[in-house]
């Protein structure tokens, strides 16, 4: 029965002059992510509202899955569109919706008009009482409940007049492309995915950096990579994706320096790297998957050892997160499953057996000359190798 949606938003609502930038985007956003969907759809704006129309046969469903992946939306709305043919007619349309949406007459409502269209001859509180009482007459077992009803009614009077009462939550947020372009470190495990989805929610589009050390690590650690970076673009749209072979500077750092100190100066490197990339492909900062204490390489001194090498900003949208948290969005997002396959990274196949949780930044930079024979070259030999594989969700 329902061939449109009526799409809410929330945040954008207040953004002032720049509002239809925002809503410009959202339509764009919810355009590409319908693409992913049977049939061909219209997608248009009214007096701050926006519209999906199907404009052929579609499946119900896999429309309202993908929208739910739009950051932006805040409610998917199932609704009835009738013309204006007088009040009466209007009474028996919303009569005729409630008789085939709920089989079972026996629940309290509310009705709650909106009228756009104000030289319609009835206002809201009107038409909600009205619309009311003829429910009431039509199926006795209704009764009415305007504070905690089962059943919200929704009729709000435009050019046509929309019938809905049911709202399918939308993930929130802000869309994709409003708020530049950061480039996120991502790994194989857990935290590195759902750093990227926290921060696509506040309208950044995403590129992201891999390091991978063969033969240390298989090409099925880049695989698991390549998925995960896959479903990430499910919420965040097409992602960049840079693979970076960094076994020889991990091996260099592994011969030359403290092992206890093996992450951290391995960590710095990989952030020079990815600064590097991250401003020739117009990136506005780093984003990593770090929590305050989670591991050695994530406490106050070990982040604050890593951020001296960086001139961009370094974003953790999961700083204050504890695992569990952090587990349970990853699993909303269906990443879990693939992170926890057993195929290590370059991160955990070079650490320290007792890494040090404290680091002296003095100290690591005093070691990091070690490395000032062949370092330059290595990074340049790796930067190289960077091969950027294009990602984008299919259905």
């Amino acid at each position: 029965m329902y061939r449109s949606f009526l799409i809410k938003y929330a945040e954008i609502g207040v953004k002032g002059k720049n509002r239809y930038l925002f809503e410009d985007r959202l339509c764009d956003q919810i355009r590409y992510a319908l693409t992913r969907c049977e049939g061909a759809f219209e997608v248009t704006k009214s007096q701050g509202r926006i519209f999906v129309n199907a404009l052929s046969e579609f499946d119900y469903e896999e429309t309202v899955e993908n929208l739910r992946t739009v950051f932006g939306v805040t409610g998917i709305c199932p609704v009835v569109h009738v013309e204006d043919e007088g009040f009466e007619k209007l009474c028996q349309d919303v009569a005729g919706y409630i008789d085939r949406v709920y089989p079972d007459k026996n629940f309290s409502f509310k009705v709650e008009a909106r009228r756009a269209r104000k030289n319609y001859p009835k206002n809201s509180m009107e038409i909600n009482c009205d619309i009311g009482e003829a429910l009431l007459n039509a199926f006795p077992g209704l009764r009415v409940d305007v504070h905690k009803p089962d059943v919200m009614l929704r009729i709000e009077v435009r050019e046509k007049i929309y019938i809905y009462s049911t709202v399918i939550p939308g993930p929130g947020g802000l869309p994709v492309g409003t708020n530049g372009k950061g480039m996120l470190l991502l790994s194989g495990g857990i935290d590195s995915p759902v750093a990227g989805y926290m921060i696509a929610k506040r309208g950044v589009k995403l590129d992201a950096v891999y390091f991978s050390a063969p033969p240390y690590t298989s090409g099925r650690a880049t695989q698991k990579v390549l998925d995960l970076a896959k479903t990430i673009s499910r919420y965040s749209g097409p992602i960049d994706l840079h693979i970076i072979n960094f076994t020889d500077i991990q091996l260099y750092i592994y011969d030359q320096c403290p092992h206890d100190e093996l992450t951290i100066i391995m960590r710095r490197y990989m952030m020079r790297i990815a600064e590097e990339i991250a401003k020739k492909s117009g990136c506005l900062g780093l984003i990593t998957g770090e929590s305050i204490g989670q591991v050695a390489s994530q406490t106050m001194q070990s982040l604050m050892a890593t951020n001296d090498v960086c001139t961009m900003p370094v974003y953790r949208p999961l700083i204050g997160f504890d695992k569990q948290e952090i587990v349970e969005i990853s699993e909303k997002i269906d990443t879990y499953e693939t992170s926890i396959q057993p195929y290590e990274d370059c991160c955990t196949i070079f650490v320290a057996k007792h890494p040090v949780t404290k680091p002296n930044l003095n100290v690591i930079r005093i070691h990091e000359r070690n490395l000032d024979e062949k370092i330059d070259e290595l990074m340049r030999t790796a930067l190289e190798t960077d091969e950027v594989v294009e990602i984008a969700y299919e259905h």
